[in-house]
């Protein structure tokens, strides 16, 4: 799948649950004109949410179409993957170019889950590019607001 320079892309990551200290979720999307948006909600331990916003080079906009382009996930179905439970849910959503792709599934624990699972082969693709994601954010966020810098 090839995508053009200046096709539009979309993605957006969620993955949360309701509980003993309230709705704690991890949430970051990065929006066609560069926006990446990040929120983590904890209340362990009156913890307070963490808001960050930043715009992205478009290098970096490329280098995430590329991680999505690889992972394959574009072919994927979540039909057979475990639905949201009590335990919590991840949505990813997806825009490039033309195609557009939204996937609802529970919180995985680990590559265990992903075996037991139905559609073991697509659910792994999902969780290595989230877990590819969240790296790629992590650094991101990590770098862009560096308070004490080395």
């Amino acid at each position: 799948m090839a995508s053009g320079g200046n096709s539009e892309f979309y993605l957006r990551y969620y993955v949360g649950h309701k509980g003993k200290f309230g709705h704690e979720f991890l949430e970051f999307e990065f929006r066609p004109d560069g926006k990446l948006r990040y929120a983590n909600n904890s209340n362990y331990k009156n913890d307070v949410m963490i808001r960050k916003e930043a715009f992205v080079h478009k290098a970096v906009t490329q280098e995430l179409k590329r991680l999505v382009e690889d992972s394959e996930v574009m072919q994927e179905d979540d039909g057979l993957w475990p639905p949201p439970d009590r335990v919590g849910r991840q949505e990813l959503e997806i825009v490039m170019g033309d195609e557009h792709i939204s996937f609802t599934t529970s919180k995985i624990g680990s590559l265990i889950d992903v075996n037991n699972s139905k559609d073991a082969e697509g659910l792994r693709t999902f969780y290595y590019l989230v877990q590819d994601l969240k790296c790629f954010v992590f650094s991101l966020i990590g770098l862009h607001f560096k308070i004490k810098p080395i």
